[in-house]
């Protein structure tokens, strides 16, 4: 399995901190952002990654993360996207990367207190498809959100008025090499984009998504409110904890 961080996007809901940064590189109590999920990824014993950047700022990347050496890997890989085509579109351009592998996709400014060891076990398990992550949250809202039946995702719907459940799909994905087909089938959605929400709803109606409930906190880091909880989260009770 390869692991991809999608830390690409202009960050704009965080100017004027994001006009001369890139957004994942801003910090997250005493690390930056962009460390956080690249320790997901390790910690789920995942070594061959791609790091999606973009901006003006992509080669910060390089420079602070250099061959992955701090993260106890060899090498990390690096591609660069123009513009603000979308989380699917980013996905899109590391075909060359991981197309005849499964991958675990992890956004740039998602952020767990724990691990996700389990949900990557049970996804080779699977074999096929796709799985996703989900959190209860106070606003679902602001989010993808599952309509559950059982153990069964029935569609996921983007930041809904009226949320059909009180969980969040968080940016935590797996995919089989399949994934790459349906990215190029997709077309922009209303705001120009990609989205992600279009491939995960793809799977389940090919019958092929599973999901987990995520334990410990979880937090994205893409809005001023959501960078201090990130930020107190982190200094509190730590993250990326292998329990």
């Amino acid at each position: 399995m390869k692991g991809i961080v999608l830390a690409g996007g202009l960050g704009t809901r965080l100017n004027p901190l994001t006009k001369v940064t890139n957004k994942h590189l801003l910090p997250v109590y005493d690390k930056p952002m962009i460390y956080y999920p690249i320790q997901t990824l390790v910690n789920a014993g995942i070594r061959d990654i791609m790091v999606v950047t973009g901006g003006n700022n992509a080669g910060d990347f390089l420079c602070l993360l250099g061959d992955g050496r701090e993260f106890g890997l060899k090498h990390v890989h690096y591609t660069y996207q123009e513009g603000h085509g979308g989380i699917a579109e980013a996905l899109g351009l590391t075909r060359h990367f991981a197309e005849d592998d499964s991958i675990c996709v992890v956004l740039g400014d998602n952020i767990i207190e724990n691990n996700i060891v389990d949900a990557v076990k049970a996804f080779e398990q699977q074999q096929q498809g796709a799985k996703i992550l989900l959190k209860e949250v106070p606003d679902p809202q602001r989010f993808g959100v599952p309509e559950l039946s059982g153990d069964r995702i029935v569609r996921i719907e983007e930041k809904p008025a009226q949320p059909k459940s009180n969980y969040a799909v968080i940016g935590i994905y797996l995919y089989d090499s399949t994934v790459y087909d349906i990215v190029e089938t997709l077309r922009p959605s209303g705001r120009g984009e990609l989205e992600i929400t279009d491939v995960n709803n793809a799977y389940i109606e090919r019958g092929q998504m599973s999901y987990a409930i995520l334990n410990g906190w979880w937090t994205d880091a893409g809005t001023f409110e959501s960078l201090l909880r990130a930020n107190n989260l982190v200094a509190q009770t730590g993250a990326n904890k292998l329990v």
